[in-house]
């Protein structure tokens, strides 16, 4: 009986809007808040997380991924990793290869190890990035374009040696942000060509403007910011995932012709992420 050729991976992401076909996830199964690490969690310290209803959720949130004909990957989960469902921080896409992040925070630590033993297996070559911090969810592509935020989680030392490995390539555009709003896409986020998602107040007034002369702006309020207005996922056809509560930006977003699919994540968010932050695409399509 002749070998069954498997059709190899294809690594490839030019935005944050294309097409999504292929996409990494992780369960809910041990979240826990353990270290208090951004200003959400400090929010819902007391109350904690009801597990089985964010699985519940996560598994919901996985069908409608797998509905739209995504390709949805599940890393193991772990005991010792609380945060493990924002698979986005432990590596990210940019154009046809794949980063393994450093994780800055402690009780993150060791994460990137799951994903880069799951590339391994899958014989998937990826780029290690050592010594120097940095997190997918500061890292955002737009075709030629890559925004990356300084922040807690990454710092100038990353953000250099990821602009000398894109030289020539990439054009690399440093966002400065208070370090309270924990990653760059808890207040940007890029939902077109034309489009982009911003939380104003907490970027510097110079940043703003390397956002606003490139997109049509649509300014989430402080209240829909706490609810991770601005972490909302593309699936391509502008098509959009995001939190039912968040009116004011699905309505501003269904002004300009944007599908929006409401989705129910509240168990998850409590620990400060929400759609972005749960999905490490690995390939959307790309029409140059």
């Amino acid at each position: 009986m002749p070998d069954i050729q498997l059709e190899p991976y294809r690594i490839r992401c030019y935005s944050e809007y294309d097409v999504l076909k292929k996409v990494i996830l992780c369960q809910p199964q041990y979240m826990s808040i353990r270290n208090v690490i951004n200003e959400t969690q400090k929010h819902f310290i007391d109350e904690g997380i009801n597990n089985e209803k964010a699985i519940e959720q996560h598994n919901n949130f996985v069908n409608i991924l797998k509905e739209h004909h995504i390709e949805v990957f599940l890393l193991p989960y772990h005991r010792k990793f609380p945060e493990q469902v924002f698979t986005r921080d432990i590596g990210f896409v940019i154009g046809e290869t794949i980063f393994v992040a450093d994780m800055a925070s402690e009780v993150r630590e060791g994460e990137e190890l799951v994903l880069q033993r799951w590339l391994e297996d899958e014989e998937i070559s990826y780029y290690n990035i050592k010594r120097h911090r940095i997190e997918g969810g500061d890292v955002l592509i737009d075709q030629d374009r890559v925004y990356i935020g300084m922040s807690d989680r990454t710092n100038q030392a990353a953000i250099q040696h990821l602009q000398n490995l894109l030289y020539n390539r990439f054009d690399v555009i440093h966002i400065d942000f208070e370090d309270q709003y924990l990653h760059l896409d808890c207040v940007f986020n890029i939902v077109s060509k034309e489009v982009a998602l911003v939380y104003p107040k907490a970027i510097n007034k110079e940043d703003m403007k390397k956002i606003y002369d490139r997109y049509e702006i649509i300014e989430i309020s402080e209240e829909e910011q706490f609810t991770l207005g601005t972490n909302v996922l593309s699936i391509g056809n502008k098509k959009i995932i995001s939190l039912p509560n968040n009116k004011k930006v699905n309505e501003e977003l269904s002004k300009r012709g944007f599908d929006i699919i409401e989705v129910d994540i509240s168990e998850i968010i409590k620990s400060g992420g929400s759609f972005r932050c749960c999905t490490l695409p690995i390939e959307r399509e790309h029409h140059p």
